[in-house]
């Protein structure tokens, strides 16, 4: 689906490198066909036990989008043709033997970020956003009672394509060898 003839990025370190967090983007209208892509590589994301504890909903129509950005009253945010509401079931999820310990969220975060790498693929920005109204997005989406929208990941073409350099931890700071 990566309209160049050539790919833009040869290795996945260089896609991680190159996907940012995109809070400006153009009124052009996201294709079909890209939406389909990377929804296609979020469905093939692994997930605890294989449950697949999760469902996005695809939000394209202008008066479900102004009550979907409702539930985020950001400015940058409204200007995103799309949003993806990666939305998990917590009742269907894997609960870990020892501790009960639910992992939807986490297997909605995997999701989430193949999403995320596939969209940039793509020429595609997205941002994720956790901060916002989660019962009203819910009513907004009639969503069923045991699932959760858990993300919501705008979706367009950035509106800057200038490279920001992100600040992280160096290597040795988050990696640790044999033991902590």
């Amino acid at each position: 689906m990566n309209d160049s003839k050539e790919n833009k990025y040869p290795d996945l370190l260089a896609l991680v490198k190159a996907r940012r967090s995109v809070r400006a983007f153009e009124s052009t209208k996201v294709e079909r066909a890209k939406l389909e892509y990377i929804l296609e590589v979020a469905r093939l994301a692994p997930s605890a036990v294989n449950f697949q504890p999760w469902s996005f909903v695809v939000v394209r129509e202008p008066e479900r989008l102004k009550a979907l950005y409702e539930c985020y009253p950001r400015e940058w945010f409204a200007s995103a043709p799309v949003c993806i509401v990666v939305c998990g079931d917590h009742a269907a999820s894997w609960k870990r033997s020892a501790d009960n310990k639910d992992f939807c969220d986490v297997d909605v975060a995997i999701a989430t970020e193949h999403l995320a790498l596939a969209a940039a693929e793509q020429g595609l920005g997205s941002c994720w956003v956790c901060n916002f109204d989660a019962p009203r997005c819910k009513e907004v989406l009639n969503l069923p009672d045991s699932w959760e929208p858990i993300v919501l990941l705008p979706v367009g073409y950035p509106a800057d394509n200038a490279d920001k350099e992100r600040k992280r931890k160096s290597i040795n700071d988050v990696v640790k060898w044999e033991s902590f």
